[in-house]
């Protein structure tokens, strides 16, 4: 699929209410933006044959821990799914067909994988954004927490607690860290990981075309127009940065760098000149 084809398949696909984004084409049709050789198709096709070959186990599992633990043999005990702990900001542990392939990945990669296999299954999951690690919660029993980056360990809310504090030291625990996020939140939060990590990496047209699929994903957030400024600039296309950075500093907008912003567009303007 041609890069702008993808980017505008990607668009309508976001344009639904939160309840209705499919996580997971959202998730592979990111990887064909940035890779014209990715079959979107072919790829969720694998997610079929992931849920496949748990049916068996999961189907007889009458309770949500039961489901769990099924789903859990089967990911992580028969197909070796894990965190990638030896390499951790690699990028391709954010792009769902690498996970898939290499079966290694991040927390939310392989959280958004663990959701997606699982309502294949009609196992009712939710995306659990507690800071610093993303976690997975049975919708159908409040307590029972899924860590899919340490091959679906199962933590009671105490546990989750002491796991915040151990990665985030000297922040103060809030019981709402545990509270669900909707389908577009978890697209977002991977999104802005991968588009970090580029960042520091230095592949700024990478992380340009991520942080526009996220201005699609989350139109309402400014900031990510102008990061995408910030990145354009860096990248000498300043008329293209100025595009974005003036539309941030729109009275509109209310950003609270305006004034940063304001000063950096007079700069550029000067060089302009």
């Amino acid at each position: 699929m041609e890069t702008a084809a993808a980017i505008e398949k990607f668009a309508q696909l976001v344009s639904v209410t939160n309840e209705q984004i499919d996580t997971a084409e959202c998730a592979i049709t990111m990887c064909a933006v940035l890779d014209s050789t990715i079959n979107v198709n072919f790829e969720l096709s694998h997610l079929d044959d992931i849920a496949a070959g748990a049916s068996y186990r999961v189907g007889p599992a009458e309770t949500p821990l039961g489901q769990v633990n099924a789903l859990n043999e089967h990911l992580f005990d028969e197909l070796g799914f894990a965190g990638n702990m030896g390499n951790y900001y690699d990028p391709q542990n954010s792009l769902l067909n690498h996970v898939i392939k290499h079966r290694l990945g991040i927390p939310i990669t392989l959280s958004l994988l663990y959701i997606d296999v699982g309502a294949r299954l009609g196992i009712p999951l939710v995306g659990v954004g507690m800071p610093g690690h993303f976690l997975v919660r049975h919708v159908q029993e409040d307590g029972l927490y899924v860590d899919p980056f340490n091959r679906g360990v199962i933590l009671s809310e105490p546990e989750c607690r002491e796991k915040f504090l151990l990665i985030n030291k000297g922040m103060r625990w809030d019981p709402a860290f545990l509270a669900p996020v909707s389908p577009r939140s978890l697209v977002a939060r991977m999104m802005r990981n991968l588009a970090a990590i580029w960042t520091q990496k230095e592949e700024l047209h990478l992380a340009e075309l991520v942080l526009t699929l996220l201005i699609s994903l989350q139109p309402g957030e400014a900031g990510h127009r102008r990061d995408r400024g910030m990145l354009r600039l860096r990248q000498g296309n300043k008329t293209r940065a100025l595009e974005d950075l003036e539309r941030y500093v729109d009275p509109v907008v209310r950003a609270p760098d305006a004034w940063y912003v304001r000063r950096l567009i007079e700069r550029i303007d000067e060089s302009n000149s």
